[in-house]
């Protein structure tokens, strides 16, 4: 029973008032996201529905970020849409079974600890590019179809009304919490404009107008493909894109979700249980999906804390879909677009604009990137990578010009040099132009007692030198490497040919320190 109860009770006091009207808040806020991003990979609204469910479901539970609500989203949609269009549906269910597979060995290797590696800067562009994202993706409501399918901006009294509903829903959501903060503002925002579109009968866009959401209980199903190398050939890469994608968007929203709450989530564990998440979804007909930021910060400005609102979220959906489908479908779509412009605007990161004329140029660089192609692309996996590249080019770079040596000729005439920084491929340049080969003494030291060997190019730096050395009949003595890169030069012995004086035992700063004894 202890055991259960520590399942949900992530914090010693748990406001369950708060965590369940968060949760309906969330239930209600999934319904058109789930819709719409099922919608833009070209599937049922309904895939889009259960794969809120049991993905919310799964990963609340078993999660390693309580408080995170994950389902559906946009980037995996624009990933499987052209398999979906290409071999159907069958297909994106199990890519989305092989994700979770992918996602799953993933955590189990603990390699969810390199999240680690993405810089302040890509963090702060993958924010600003989500929330522009979240924004951008709200002007549809402002939109009508026409008889041909195309979409056209309102106009005249449907506009001023749209814009009406909107701007009393963000009101609503930005006073609430000055006045009270016993129910959550979004819910109150969502109730009180349903109350007044409804009661008043007033003709706007409901959630109805977008698809119907009625239906069962998801389906067990066992994706019915050809159990072929074939058939992995065409889903391996589209399982392969979808889990990194997945994996890089719940990891970069739980680190945004801990710098929230002050608190810290396990990465590796969240890593699990999408991966599980994904498997369960794929074999009950859902689309596959991951974190959902903007879903996530409804739930966390709304007070929640614990796993109790994701559950409740989850829950409610499925309620919704089996037995309320009549009723939601008359939310007014003005509700839902007002509460999610103001999660836009909240998770809009405000003072990296502050920090431009402080931050280093390339810094700038990088956030701007990262929200260019977030934004443009829709692709957050790509805008990571590309962040962390320029990232570690101009860490590269920075580095190679730090290195140095100092030189001197002791009393027996040996030139010495005492090398600092590290010796890596971008200082190995900037390391060969120190040495006067030509010029230098019969004997030559190298001191790298305040520098590293890190890399095969820093290797094959020290082979060159030595040979230049012994073209012109000198010789050259290498002193005080650590035991790491002792290591690096031993493991290439066979390549090079380098002459390393024996040292005294030389402890790197990677050594524990022994215990003091009391």
């Amino acid at each position: 029973m202890k055991q259960i109860v520590q399942l949900f009770d992530s914090i010693k006091q748990i406001n369950y008032k708060t965590e369940v009207l968060a949760g309906l808040t969330v239930a209600l806020a999934l319904i058109p996201e789930a819709i719409a991003f099922a919608m833009i990979a070209g599937l049922s609204p309904l895939t889009g529905l259960y794969a809120a469910f049991t993905i919310g479901l799964v990963t609340s539970i078993l999660g390693g970020r309580p408080g995170m609500i994950s389902g559906a989203t946009g980037a995996v949609a624009v990933v499987i849409v052209a398999l979906a269009k290409s071999h159907g549906v069958e297909y994106i269910f199990a890519t989305v079974v092989l994700a979770g597979v992918i996602q799953i060995l993933v955590g189990m290797l603990k390699l969810g600890k390199f999240i680690r590696l993405v810089p302040h800067p890509v963090m702060f562009g993958f924010v600003n590019g989500l929330a522009i994202v979240i924004f951008m993706s709200q002007l549809d409501q402002f939109k009508s179809t026409d008889s041909t399918g195309a979409m056209h901006w309102l106009s005249g009294s449907s506009l001023y009304l749209m814009l009406g509903l909107v701007f009393v829903t963000m009101l609503i959501i930005w006073g609430l919490p000055k006045l009270t903060k016993a129910i959550p503002a979004s819910l109150t925002a969502i109730v009180v404009i349903s109350a007044i579109t409804i009661g008043l009968n007033i003709d706007t866009k409901t959630v109805g107008d977008i698809a119907s959401i009625q239906g069962g209980f998801p389906p067990f199903h066992i994706p019915v493909i050809p159990f072929t190398f074939e058939s992995l050939h065409i889903i391996f890469p589209y399982a392969a894109i979808v889990a990194g994608v997945g994996l890089i968007e719940s990891l970069l929203t739980l680190n945004l979700i801990d710098e929230i709450t002050e608190t810290r989530g396990w990465g590796n564990k969240e890593c699990v249980a999408q991966g599980t998440a994904n498997v369960v979804t794929g074999f009950f007909s859902g689309m596959g999906g991951c974190a959902m930021i903007g879903q996530s910060l409804i739930n966390i400005s709304s007070g929640a804390r614990t796993r109790i609102s994701g559950i409740v979220a989850s829950v409610m959906l499925l309620v919704f879909i089996m037995f309320g489908s009549s009723v939601i479908e008359k939310l007014p779509m003005a509700a839902l677009t007002g509460v999610m412009i103001m999660v836009a605007i909240g998770t809009f990161e405000w003072a990296s604009l502050r920090t431009f004329t402080r931050m280093p140029k390339s810094d700038i660089l990088v956030m701007v990137a990262v929200t260019l192609i977030t934004v443009f692309m829709h692709n957050l996996a790509l805008a990571v990578l590309v962040g962390v590249i320029i990232s570690a080019l101009v860490f590269a770079w920075e580095n190679a010009k730090r290195i140095r040596a100092r030189k001197h000729i002791d009393e027996n005439g040996v030139k010495h040099y005492e090398v600092f920084g590290p010796l890596f491929f971008g200082s190995v340049t900037a390391f060969n132009e120190k040495f006067d080969v030509l010029n230098d003494p019969e004997e030559v030291i190298i001191d790298f007692s305040e520098s590293r060997v890190t890399d095969m190019s820093a290797i094959e730096a020290l082979n060159k030198l030595t040979e230049r050395y012994l073209k012109v009949g000198k010789k050259l003595h290498i002193k005080h490497l650590s035991s790491d890169c002792r290591q690096l030069l031993e493991n290439a012995d066979s390549l090079i040919d380098v002459n390393i004086i024996e040292d005294p035992t030389y402890k790197v700063l990677i050594d524990k320190p022994k215990k003091e004894h009391k």
